[in-house]
């Protein structure tokens, strides 16, 4: 039965479309059963009235239950002969008035700014953070402090210590920082919101050198990407331990590793060129040598390169954590009236 409903409803359909002319999407919109607004429901027989109501909202004002909840308001009453509505009906009489709501303090997180940081060149912006390796025995780490450079990937300092400490943070980026050479107002020094990125001794000292001071939102590992990803070539790299033997044998592998990682690691991030000649101003002739090998290539064998001539992969000009988002047409035109104005 429900299929020979569903056929004549379809036959019906289509006959309205061809009488008048109407799209099979349009009839079934004016097909649509519109909608009533409903009526106010009625009130109750046995609801309160206006007067009662008042007498108990002036009793829950009053000085004697105003810090009281409506549950024991009830049973004090009861308890002195008195009934006057339920613990519900005082809980809407009250909601009606916009005085239900929490009264103790609650917490207000504080809200924190996305940073967004930008290098164009070596020893401007410095991303630093800490690590545990694992020791000898099960709970046992040793610390590992990398500070490196976002622009070039370059590790300018690192230390291995047996407890995370802020005096010798404070001392591995004074360090690092007379090592470079860094001058009042250049450096900007980013970090996420450990105890020792956040100490005092730290601040002062970078206020002390004339570094800027950033830090990661909390909960947002986005917020240091090139720590993050550093420390992940650290970890997966060849050779790399279950455990440490002890804080000597720790040091030991990552002098060997930093070493590599300077000096001989070609780093995607940097068209494969090393941290070092990124860092030091080498970029441009090893791209050179690069260029000069692949023209030699296609001019011995063009019908590899689809006769194309293939370019050496160009380090990008700039380094960033969180880009700006890119304004939309509509965005760029509402911009430019404002500043226009």
């Amino acid at each position: 039965m429900d299929s020979v409903k569903e056929n004549k409803s379809r036959v019906g359909t289509a006959s309205l479309c061809r009488a008048l002319g109407l799209s099979r999407a349009t009839v079934y919109r004016l097909r649509a059963p519109v909608d009533v607004p409903s009526s106010p429901r009625p009130t109750p027989s046995h609801a309160l009235s206006e007067e009662e109501r008042q007498a108990v909202l002036e009793l829950l004002h009053g000085q004697r239950f105003v810090d009281r909840p409506p549950a024991d308001v009830v049973a004090t009453l009861l308890d002195e002969g008195r009934y006057l509505c339920s613990t519900r009906t005082m809980y809407r009489i009250l909601d009606g008035e916009k005085e239900v709501k929490e009264r103790r303090n609650q917490r207000q997180h504080p809200i924190y700014e996305k940073p967004e940081l930008l290098a164009t060149r070596p020893n401007e912006v410095w991303s630093w953070d800490i690590t545990k390796l694992k020791g000898p025995v099960k709970w046992t780490y040793y610390q590992l402090y990398v500070i490196l450079d976002i622009f070039s990937r370059y590790v300018v300092g690192w230390m291995v210590a047996e407890r995370e400490s802020s005096e010798l943070a404070k001392r591995l980026i004074r360090e690092s920082c007379l090592k470079q050479e860094i001058l009042s107002e250049q450096l900007t020094l980013h970090a996420d919101r450990g105890s020792s990125m956040k100490s005092k001794p730290v601040a002062m000292m970078l206020s002390d050198l004339g570094v800027t001071k950033t830090h990661s939102r909390p909960h947002v590992s986005n917020d240091n990407p090139y720590s993050e990803s550093h420390f992940k070539t650290l970890k997966y790299r060849p050779g790399f331990p279950e455990r440490f033997g002890s804080l000597q044998d720790a040091r030991t592998f990552c002098q060997d590793f930093f070493t590599w990682y300077n000096t001989q690691h070609h780093h995607s991030g940097i068209a494969w060129l090393t941290p070092e000649d990124m860092h030091y101003g080498r970029a441009k002739q090893t791209i050179q040598v690069r260029q000069l090998a692949l023209d030699d290539a296609f001019e011995r064998h063009p019908e590899r390169f689809r006769n194309k001539p293939p370019k050496a992969a160009i380090p990008p000009e700039a380094a960033w954590i969180n880009p700006p988002k890119q304004q939309t047409p509509e965005e760029t035109k509402t911009t430019v009236q404002i500043l226009s104005n």
